[in-house]
Formats: C-alpha cells, structure tokens, sequence
C-alpha cells in the first residue's frame, strides 16, 4: 500500500533531500560557502515563516522601503541552496540570506547573525502540503492531503524531517549570534517582535525604528501579509513559471533551475493556488483527521522525547 502513495518529484544530493529541480552544484556550493561578518540569515524549516520574515528583515534595513516584487526579493534575499552561493555576487540592495538548512549543513560563522523561525509541527504540514501541491516542478498537483500527510509525519519531505531540523537549531537558541522565535509569536505581537529583531540586527537599525515611528509602520505595512499577496503572488511566475531566454546574468543555481524547466515544459504550468498563502494560525484544523492528529502526537512525543521544543507552543 505505501508504495502507492503519490510522491512529489525530490532528488537526493549527498544524503538530503531537495526539490527535484534544485540544482546538486548549487546545493554543494551552498553549505561550503564561508559566511562574511555582520550577515543576515533567515534560517527556517519550510513554510514556517521565511517569506514574511525575508520581508521584514528587507524593510528594516531599507528603513520602510518596499519590496517591488518577487524578483527584487528574490535577487536581494537570495535563498542560497537553491541559487547557489554566488547568487551572493548579484545582490544589489542585500538584505537577509536564505536557507531551509538544518544546523549541521547552514554555513555557520560567529561572526554572522542566524534568525530562525519555527511554527508548530501540524500548521507546517499543512502549509508544506499546499506549497507542495501548488508549484509545478513537485508533479504533486494531483497528490492529496492524506498522502502528503504520511510522507511529512515519517520525515520524507524535501530538507527533511519538521523535528530534526527544529532540534537542531533549538540547541542553539541561546548562542549570542542566534535569534530563535516562533511564528505564532510574531503573529501575535507583530510589532514588539520587529522591534526586538532590530536590536539583535544591530542598535542603529533599533534606533531608528524607535525614534522613527513612521518607518516602523511603514515596516508592518509593507511585510503585511495583505502587502505580500499583492506583490508576490502577482510576480510569482516570473520567478517559478517563465524561464528567461538570455541565461548569462543569472546564478549558477538560477541557470540550471532555468535549463531544468525548459527540459520539463510540462512542470512550468500555472501554479494553481497562491505563494502566499493565508498566514494563520490553526489551520490544521481544517485538514487533519482525528487519527492524522493522534499519529502526530505520537511522533511528536518520539522525536521531542528530552527536549522542550514543544513547549513553545504551550503559552
């Protein structure tokens, strides 16, 4: 019967798992790439959060300057394993640094600042699951809830299992150069999270949200989940569906994404639903059968067994 289960499109580079279409040289430039002092990155699980917090970090040191559209996020807050380490060399307004990588394999420098975003376990499945099903080079369009679900409660996903990764970077919650806050947090308290983001970002982008109020509301606007429906769900297929025909000034991992998709046309189809999504807490609850939710607490007791990860959503 498992082996019935419909599974998106992965590949499987050195032992990780990634999107199908992701590039093994991109991935491998990724984590051997050495962090320069006083980077910024967004270290997330997917779905968790990345995109409004990319968003947030972009506007607090643009000082309130909106994000245009996918390309200007996509360009200035490269998501490294995807584009490759050089993606770095085509920033021209850098803000944070992408990745979905566990601990082990994010390059990791003292010298760097690592924000990580965690959601909680079932809000994550269910929004993995129809990131999963929307984008066209998963061929998961037709893949239902239920066998999605099987494949992210054993840990089968692309970027692996929800917990190891979680585990990972809770370990290091506590080290100086880490800021470990969860999204139902920045939900709830939207504006004292950014202000608390600033000051670990550095006192001067503190400062100026603090004596500029202006900027700070230009900030909660501007990485407003309403804010980023309109600018990336607009550009999404400029990013995801069009493939450029002049290649050259592009990342090495951007490229072959490129080449990829014009040798799969058929993955490069109208993604049928929105990138951003609805942003809310809770919607597992519109997914989840009562024995998908006992099975889940039974993994969550197996995995976080000695850890305290859970009680983050405990409040």
């Amino acid at each position: 019967m498992e082996d019935e289960i419909k599974r998106p499109n992965y590949i499987d580079v050195d032992g990780f798992r990634l999107p199908g279409a992701f590039s093994p040289e991109a991935f491998r430039s990724a984590i051997k790439y050495k962090p320069k002092r006083g980077e910024i990155y967004v270290v997330t699980y997917p779905k968790c959060g990345t995109t409004w917090m990319q968003c947030i970090i972009m506007c607090i040191v643009r000082k309130g300057r909106p994000i245009a559209n996918t390309l200007d996020y996509a360009k200035n807050s490269p998501f490294i394993e995807f584009a490759g380490a050089d993606a770095l060399d085509y920033t021209e307004d850098p803000g944070a640094i992408k990745t979905h990588l566990p601990f082990s394999l994010t390059p990791f420098s003292p010298h760097a600042k690592y924000i990580y975003v965690a959601r909680n376990p079932k809000d994550c499945c269910v929004s993995f699951y129809h990131h999963t099903k929307m984008i066209g080079f998963y061929n998961f369009s037709d893949g239902t809830f239920d066998e999605y679900f099987e494949l992210f409660v054993k840990g089968e996903t692309d970027f692996g299992d929800y917990f190891d990764h979680h585990l990972s970077w809770y370990e290091r919650k506590d080290d100086p150069n880490v800021y470990f806050l969860t999204y139902e947090d920045l939900k709830s308290d939207t504006r004292g999270e950014i202000l608390k983001l600033a000051k670990f970002m550095g006192e001067e982008h503190y400062e100026t949200l603090v004596n500029n109020p202006d900027i700070l509301d230009k900030v909660l606007e501007y990485s407003s989940v309403n804010y980023m429906k309109k600018t990336m769900n607009e550009s999404f297929d400029d990013l995801f569906i069009k493939t450029p025909d002049n290649l050259d000034n592009l990342p090495s991992g951007v490229r072959a994404f490129a080449e990829y998709m014009k040798k799969h046309p058929r993955f490069s189809k109208k993604a049928d639903g929105q990138f951003v999504r609805k942003g809310i807490v809770g919607d597992w609850k519109n997914h989840f059968s009562p024995e998908q939710e006992r099975r889940m607490e039974e993994r969550i007791k197996e995995k976080t067994k000695g850890s305290d990860l859970m009680k983050l959503w405990n409040k």
